[in-house]
């Protein structure tokens, strides 16, 4: 499992439009996971930590490009 977590210098390869497509990948995943919680369905409740914190590794990147870019 800890190899799927995508690591910041992994992210910071990809481009602007791979980035908001990976943030948005990652919040649906995450939307499906909660709604699993909620019905009693999730058997691991990590997971959810874990993209939590993919989905704000990438928008950290996506600001420093923005901030690099200024």
């Amino acid at each position: 499992m800890a190899s799927d977590i995508a690591k910041p210098q992994d992210l910071r390869g990809r481009t602007d439009e791979e980035l908001e497509v990976f943030v948005r990948e990652k919040s649906e995943e995450l939307f499906k996971l909660r709604f699993q919680h909620f019905t009693g369905q999730l058997e691991n409740v990590s997971k959810m930590k874990h993209v939590r914190r993919e989905i704000a590794r990438a928008k950290t990147v996506i600001a420093e490009k923005n901030r690099s870019k200024a």
